[in-house]
């Protein structure tokens, strides 16, 4: 059996997760209606909006889209519906083909928060969202203000998207002293970015995470923007990482935790540097970081 890593701290999904979700309720929910809306519990993190399953019921779901960490899913009402799937928050679709579905959805385990149908003519399908921990949240914003609202107002770029490159990474560290690793974490300059994919950007672009981010520029910015798009990209394919709680929408697990070069892999040997020296781990902004101490000193 493959090992798979041991995260140091919680693991919490990062964007090739929350997208391989994004892919699997996309073909559900685009063009469905919300049926059937049942909050069981008052809040996740925050309190549910006010009226949830009353503003949710009937209406048209447009889009299943992704801004960061966060899913996104404009309504025909004129709201979007917001969820963060924090460490544990899960979506879960069951019997694709449920025929006409009048009765309120039904709760499938004791962490099932939100229970609803969704769909077109006599198809329905049963979505529930399940959060363990509840560091979740989801909210209802007007289409309007979505941009500007606090959870979205001052991202930086998608990592996946035209305005990432290598120039605005020169721009974002310029006079930065503090390390790249943990100037990568920070949302204002990339979203989405999270502790695991840095860990592999960083040793792809062998890079120090120790670097100060305004001493990296030329050519190394642009290994940099090239490891992190290609990491993301390797990640969805593989259906993202799971370490302990993400799952699909369909209930499966992700695989590319099985590829991690440096992530979970201290005191293994470097794939590339040989068997000495070791993954090493050291502790950059409270979060572990791991690299290999021989490749990574540039």
């Amino acid at each position: 059996m493959i090992p798979v890593p041991k995260p140091q701290s919680p693991a919490m999904p990062e964007l090739p997760e929350v997208e391989t979700v994004r892919r699997g309720l996309e073909p559900v929910l685009a063009g469905a209606r919300l049926t059937s809306v049942r909050v069981n519990r008052p809040d996740l993190r925050f309190p549910f909006p006010e009226r949830f399953a009353e503003r949710l019921g009937g209406a048209v779901v447009q889009r299943v889209q992704r801004r960061a960490k966060y899913l996104l899913m404009p309504l025909s009402t004129g709201e979007t519906w917001v969820t963060h799937l924090g460490m544990t928050g899960r979506f879960t679709l069951e019997g694709r083909q449920l025929g006409e579905f009048e009765q309120p959805a039904p709760i499938a385990g004791k962490h099932e928060h939100l229970s609803l149908c969704a769909g077109s003519g006599s198809g329905r399908t049963r979505i529930g969202f399940a959060d363990a921990r509840r560091f979740g949240f989801m909210g209802l914003i007007p289409d309007d203000q979505v941009e500007t609202h606090s959870w979205f107002a001052g991202l930086g770029p998608e990592p996946l998207g035209n305005a990432f490159s290598a120039d605005h990474l020169k721009a974002a560290f310029r006079g930065k002293a503090q390390n790249i690793k943990v100037s990568l974490l920070d949302q204002r300059i990339v979203s989405g970015l999270g502790n695991i994919y840095v860990c592999e950007a960083l040793w792809r672009a062998r890079l120090s995470p120790r670097l100060a981010a305004g001493k990296v520029a030329g050519p190394r910015l642009e290994a940099l923007t090239t490891a992190i798009r290609d990491v993301l990209t390797d990640a969805i394919a593989a259906g993202g990482s799971t370490l302990r709680d993400f799952a699909n929408a369909d209930g499966g697990q992700g695989y590319f935790q099985h590829r991690f070069d440096v992530y979970g892999r201290e005191g293994e040997p470097c794939r590339r540097s040989g068997r000495h020296p070791v993954i090493g781990r050291i502790v950059q902004g409270g979060r572990s970081t791991f690299y290999c101490p021989e490749c990574q000193k540039r």
